[in-house]
């Protein structure tokens, strides 16, 4: 009897451990807000971590599960100010594709809270674990988790904005200029548009094929080939091929690397056949992740909240 229960906890600890081990996916950890510092400090000798702040008009909720995979759930951090029906804010991450976190956008997250909206950083498969379009996939199903629990997050659903960082701003840029295009979301049957009303992009590409842009390796690993191996993925994830009269106001700001918006002027041009507002500010002598530091925080801070006012509060 003995024996038949040790072999009986054995095969439950050899469960749970494989469990444990499908929940636990090993994630690239080279992009981090430390590792960014080090690498762009020797230039610019000036520039120090932004850290976080608690404001008291804000309510913070971590890693609420928005999505369930077969073998884990992608999470959200939740930073709600406490007015009614604020207008929502979901930020995304950089990192190449392949590495990064949500926690990299908590200060920003919190200080644009603070100025009267709810914001949301948004966890989303990478490359090692899953390549194009899945990421997109999931940024969208937070935008509908968000709005479809509008109430508890004060959301006024009809005034979303998607804010992406790097990578984070290709891949925002292209949830934006996807809004109802069904190939870009999986079916869910729930009603809920994953639609926004306005875009920020922060340093991040709009064409991965431009005479601008000099995307290698981490967008291979990302579209599943490399230009020559797979040169639909690079047409299709690119926003600039999706944009048009349906496209949202969009905001770009930029460090001094043209490469970083690549295809940035020409989706300007349509935009503007169409009269859709758009806007540009340049940190003409800034390391590309101008945004995790001082002294550009505060101005990036004050571009945001001056367009987001101006494209979701004075509509």
């Amino acid at each position: 009897m003995r024996l038949k229960n040790s072999i009986c906890l054995g095969f439950f600890l050899l469960f749970v451990m494989a469990t444990y081990a499908m929940q636990n996916i090993k994630k690239d950890t080279s992009y981090t807000v430390n590792s960014s510092y080090k690498k762009y400090k020797k230039e610019f000798p000036q520039i120090e971590i932004v850290k976080s702040k608690q404001f008291e008009n804000v309510t913070e909720i971590e890693n609420l599960a928005y999505k369930t995979l077969k073998s884990r759930s992608l999470c959200l951090d939740a930073f709600i100010n406490s007015t009614a029906a604020n207008p929502a804010v979901i930020m995304v991450h950089g990192g190449g594709w392949k590495s990064g976190d949500k926690s990299h956008m908590k200060p920003l997250a919190q200080y644009i809270a603070n100025k009267g909206y709810s914001c949301f950083t948004v966890e989303y498969r990478l490359s090692d674990e899953a390549i194009y379009p899945n990421g997109i996939y999931d940024v969208k199903q937070a935008i509908k988790y968000i709005k479809a629990n509008a109430k508890q997050f004060h959301v006024d659903t009809s005034k979303v904005a998607v804010l992406g960082a790097s990578s984070g701003a290709q891949m925002a840029t292209l949830v934006g200029a996807t809004n109802n295009n069904s190939k870009f979301e999986e079916r869910s049957g729930d009603g809920i548009s994953s639609s926004v009303q306005a875009i920020i992009n922060l340093d991040g590409v709009l064409a991965f094929k431009h005479p601008e842009s000099s995307e290698g390796k981490m967008a291979s690993w990302w579209l599943g080939g490399t230009y020559d191996e797979n040169p639909e993925n690079w047409q299709q994830a690119s926003a600039l091929t999706h944009t048009n009269k349906h496209t949202p106001p969009i905001l770009f700001i930029n460090s001094q690397y043209n490469r970083f918006h690549a295809g940035r002027d020409d989706m300007i041009k349509i935009m503007d056949a169409y009269s859709i507002y758009s806007r540009v500010e340049t940190f003409p002598n800034s390391p590309h992740t101008f945004w995790l530091f001082h002294p550009y925080f505060n101005t990036t801070l004050e571009y945001i909240t001056q367009f987001l006012d101006k494209t979701l509060k004075n509509q």
